[in-house]
């Protein structure tokens, strides 16, 4: 008699992500991701009904740059000491108080919304206190990311967060302009409270490795340390002059788009919606672009044809008067600038030590969040004197180019490892 040896059960076959999604294959990654994502979407429903909230009780492009510069300023005058912050505690403790203080502003502006109490100064205040939230928070998840993934999967999971973030403005705004159109603008204000919830959520759930504090350092020393670095470092100091450059000249036309659609394209809420969904559809665009195939883009030419193309693009989106033809220009124009913002904070995250990272990124996050907001203020002012928003745009964005040609110049002529400043490792 034969006995037959017993058939053992085939190994279960673990799921593997695809490629351009390894950075989810982290938990505590996966945790922040999944929590941006609904949140993302209530942020940016929240900053399409504000605009247009902000526009109905004034009536003036001034308080459109006001509100953003009070949103702003805090990042302007706290990320440099809230990077050095980053460096000293805990960031997973930075992020849950940085994010709970956005929850209770989005929900005290929807409370006073549905009362229909809510008046300019309500937003203004809303606004600066959620600007000290961000000047904290900003740093800190920046520089979280990386303790999160690893060196090998950054450059994947900012592509992601990207990725998320564009997504969002491509459903929020489309959604809260259709629902300001019909019910006002309090339902985008109270979902993007709600929505903060799964961010603290995923930040709570998290298991993290307990934090080693380094020695014991003044917070004023420890600024002084990072910007030596930063100075020395021309790497670093290349990035940092050309994302100023782009964030001053490129991104200051922002708060002016409720005007651009109101009164320049003859656009109802709707149609705003719709632009800001069409610009974020291009973001998307660059951003997936980088997920899946970063690792093969000529990171250094693809980036520099985004810095001198941007400011052209916004140039002639100021010259066009076709609602058709807008729509398209600002694809290309969030297409470019997300090529900008992405490479240049993976280039920057990887240039760095990891006992700068937040310094460096406190002064990235300053630029990219405040110095190009105080610009939209500048620009807001400008144009509200001389009564032509298209002219003073269109101009501010030629300058802005000028410049650009100028620092790429700088950029040709620097030695051949600091134009490719820090080649990423292969994924």
């Amino acid at each position: 008699m034969v006995v037959s040896s017993p058939v053992s059960a085939p190994p279960r076959r673990r799921f593997r992500l695809p490629h351009a999604l390894r950075a989810l294959r982290h938990r505590n990654y996966r945790l922040l991701f999944f929590g941006q994502l609904i949140a993302h979407i209530g942020f940016w429903m929240q900053a399409t009904a504000q605009g247009w909230l902000v526009l109905r009780l004034t009536d003036a492009p001034f308080w459109l740059g006001a509100i953003a510069a009070a949103q702003s300023l805090p990042v302007l005058l706290l990320s440099v000491p809230a990077g050095a912050l980053a460096d000293r505690v805990p960031k997973r403790t930075l992020l849950l108080a940085t994010q709970g203080t956005a929850m209770a502003m989005a929900l005290l502006l929807a409370l006073l919304i549905f009362s229909d109490a809510v008046r300019v100064w309500h937003v203004l205040i809303a606004a600066l206190m959620v600007g000290i939230a961000s000047a904290f928070e900003n740093p800190a998840r920046q520089a979280f990311t990386i303790e999160l993934v690893g060196r090998e999967d950054l450059m994947n999971a900012i592509a992601l967060d990207s990725t998320v973030m564009n997504g969002a403005r491509i459903i929020g705004p489309a959604v809260a302009g259709a629902l300001v159109a019909a019910t006002g603008e309090g339902p985008a204000f109270l979902f993007n409270g709600l929505s903060v919830l799964a961010v603290i959520g995923g930040l709570i759930m998290m298991r993290l490795r307990p934090f080693v504090a380094p020695p014991r350092q003044s917070n004023w020393r420890q600024m002084r340390e990072g910007f030596a670095y930063m100075r020395k470092d021309a790497r670093v100091r290349l990035l940092l002059l050309q994302i100023t450059t782009h964030c001053v000249f490129g991104l200051a036309y922002f708060p002016l788009m409720p005007y651009f659609a109101r009164n320049v394209l003859g656009a109802d809420a709707q149609g705003f919606g719709i632009l800001a969904s069409t610009n974020a559809a291009g973001a998307l665009t660059a951003a997936l672009m980088i997920t899946l195939v970063g690792d093969r883009l000529p990171r250094a030419g693809v980036r520099s044809v985004a810095l001198l193309s941007y400011m052209l693009l916004l140039g002639a989106f100021t010259l066009t008067r076709s609602f058709a033809l807008a729509m398209a220009l600002l694809a290309a124009i969030g297409w470019a600038g997300i090529m900008v913002l992405t490479l240049t904070n993976t280039l920057l995250q990887m240039a760095v030590p990891d006992d700068m990272r937040g310094r460096v990124m406190g002064v990235y996050m300053l630029v990219v969040m405040g110095v190009s907001q105080v610009s939209g203020l500048f620009l807001s002012s400008v144009a509200d004197v001389l009564g032509d928003v298209p002219l003073v745009v269109g101009c501010w964005a030629l300058i802005g180019w000028g410049v650009q040609v100028y620092l790429f110049a700088l950029w040709r002529r620097a030695p051949h490892d600091v134009a490719q400043v820090a080649p990423l490792p292969p994924a």
